[in-house]
């Protein structure tokens, strides 16, 4: 009975928020929710407009690292495995070419905002 119950629930609440989320909505489109919008840049405007490359590459470097840390997450649970030595030594490994990667951008000057 129990199980029936939850799977009935289950099925309602769905079915339920569905229904509700179709008919609730007015639909009322204007000239400011029909247009594109492209991240900030007048879409309609000159597309040969001007823009900071450096904020790109910086978005880039937050990307590419972001990622790489995301290498060390499972580091919790591999260390209690079987081989702790291999462990550390690949975690070792990855922070020194992180580390190395950002000293390398640091010194050719691409984490600076402004050009002197």
């Amino acid at each position: 009975m129990n199980l029936m119950t939850t799977l009935i629930t289950s099925l309602l609440i769905p079915m339920l928020l569905i229904l509700i989320s179709h008919w609730i909505p007015q639909m009322l489109p204007d000239t400011e929710k029909l247009s594109p919008y492209e991240c900030g840049f007048d879409p309609l405007g000159n597309a040969r407009l001007p823009f900071s490359l450096q904020f790109f590459l910086i978005a880039i470097f937050f990307l590419i690292f972001d990622l790489e840390i995301a290498l060390l997450l499972p580091l919790p649970w591999a260390i209690n495995s079987t081989t702790p030595k291999m462990t550390t030594i690949w975690t070792f490994t990855i922070i020194t070419l992180l580390t190395l990667g950002l000293v390398y951008e640091w010194t050719q000057g691409a984490l600076e905002w402004t050009k002197t």
